[in-house]
């Protein structure tokens, strides 16, 4: 089977980034693929993709090594096994609150006996290898996103289950969970301490720790705190960003 990159930059004790693809496009997917990002992830929660796009946005990504890596819109089992017999090589799943949410999205990750995935790999036999049913347990990885009052509640319960590959922190929806306002890269004391203290429980389980970021400087403190990935940047973050920094410039420059 196919290895997973992104599984592979772990075992060597390393941290992995990864970019973010909200547009529901195959030739952006591409470009942000070839970007030279460990693993990208294709958002069918708050991006524009549906599970229409799904498949050939998977297939961009598969003409690079980058691992590619969808987050679901819910929990539902249905929607998980889609996007892994699409090819998706790790899942990252939304507002997780309890270990039985947790353990729930690991046993659709997983072919009996372990869980309770169905056979179909339409697409990720042949992205994967002939051997993939038999391997893919160990090659597919499942993140949970703590990001509310009750997974807070729940953390080290959520953090110890079995299968659980790794926790996934979204800052904006955290933030409502400490009143704070949403944000990217929020500075504000308590949800720095919220996110170490995620980090630590989860790393304390064996699980790795994951930072949606969005920018370089913010990143590169998430890695020297410890987190095992790290989030950079979207495709729709880049084009505003690289729009805006170009009118300014000529602004600058006619001034």
């Amino acid at each position: 089977m196919r290895p997973s990159k992104l599984k592979q930059i772990w075992n060597e004790g390393k941290t992995a980034t990864m970019g973010w693809v909200s547009v529901a496009n195959t030739f952006t997917t591409e470009v942000m693929a070839r970007q030279g990002f460990d693993a990208l992830c294709i958002d069918l929660q708050h991006g524009a993709t549906g599970m229409s796009d799904l498949l050939p946005m998977l297939q961009a990504v598969s003409q690079t090594d980058a691992t590619p890596v969808v987050r679901v819109p819910w929990n539902d089992e249905a929607v998980i096994m889609k996007a892994l017999d699409l090819g998706a090589y790790a899942i990252i799943v939304p507002l997780v609150n309890t270990a039985a949410d947790a353990a729930k999205a690991v046993s659709a990750c997983r072919y009996p006996p372990t869980g309770t995935r169905s056979s179909g790999p339409v697409r990720a036999i042949h992205y994967g290898g002939a051997d993939y049913v038999a391997k893919a347990d160990g090659e597919i990885i499942v993140m949970a996103m703590i990001e509310t009052k009750e997974g807070l509640d729940n953390l080290e319960a959520i953090c110890a289950t079995p299968g659980l590959d790794a926790i996934y922190i979204g800052p904006a929806d955290l933030s409502f969970a400490l009143g704070l306002p949403p944000r990217l890269d929020n500075p504000d004391p308590l949800h720095m301490a919220t996110c170490d203290k995620i980090r630590e429980a989860a790393q304390r389980h064996g699980k790795k720790a994951c930072m949606h970021c969005g920018s370089a400087a913010f990143a590169a403190g998430a890695i020297k705190r410890g987190f095992d990935l790290v989030m950079l940047t979207s495709d729709l973050q880049s084009m505003v960003a690289g729009a805006r920094r170009q009118l300014d410039d000529l602004k600058a420059a006619l001034a």
